[in-house]
């Protein structure tokens, strides 16, 4: 079995998104800040936003994801990001952590709808095999997963904003985790964090 980790962006202020998000602005007004690092640069909702990371960013991010078998994002990261336009776009099966499973795309389309932490990270876990399992956002499911216990490594890719206002990483967890830092690669467009999750 593989490592399970959960990866996330922040602002210096720790908000996930700006406010406002949903499937027109999916991190928020501001929020697109956020992911200069993923798009290589300034972008908006309206110009478009093609994946072109740099090559500071390319380094942190593509070992991070080479052993992916399996992910799970939250139904709100579902819907801002409008489904992906339909099709899972990271590979494989995402499992989408919802209430609402009577919702559920076309398998083929690579998402799995789920209700229960415990039933999407078993799902997750099935289809990555030995590989390892991303939990992406929002970050109500970092959240869900930390207190679970089940993370091994915690990404945290902080951008140089702060947003004022939004969704927070942390905003009502009150578990006490403790973390070693395992790596720091900082980019133009945010300072990407890795820790160990220790206890």
């Amino acid at each position: 079995m593989g490592k399970v980790i959960a990866a996330i962006t922040t602002s210096v202020d720790g908000y996930v998104t700006g406010p406002d998000d949903g499937p027109e602005h999916g991190l928020g007004r501001g929020g697109e800040r956020l992911h200069y690092w993923v798009m290589g640069g300034p972008w908006t909702y309206d110009g478009g936003h093609d994946v072109n990371m740099g090559e500071a960013d390319k380094a942190f991010y593509e070992p991070l994801v080479a052993n992916i078998g399996g992910g799970i994002v939250g139904r709100g990261m579902y819907d801002a990001a409008g489904a992906w336009g339909g099709k899972n776009p990271f590979g494989g099966t995402l499992t989408v952590l919802t209430h609402r499973i009577e919702d559920q795309p076309d398998p083929a389309n690579g998402f799995h709808f789920v209700d229960g932490f415990d039933h999407a990270l078993y799902a997750a876990r099935c289809d990555a095999g030995d590989k390892d399992v991303s939990i992406g956002g929002g970050a109500d499911v970092i959240r869900q997963a930390l207190l679970a216990g089940v993370v091994d490594t915690l990404v945290i890719s902080t951008a140089p904003v702060i947003l004022g206002a939004g969704k927070r990483l942390f905003d009502g967890f009150e578990k006490d985790v403790d973390l070693r830092i395992a790596s720091v690669h900082p980019s133009e467009w945010a300072t990407h964090t890795t820790y160990d999750v220790v206890g």
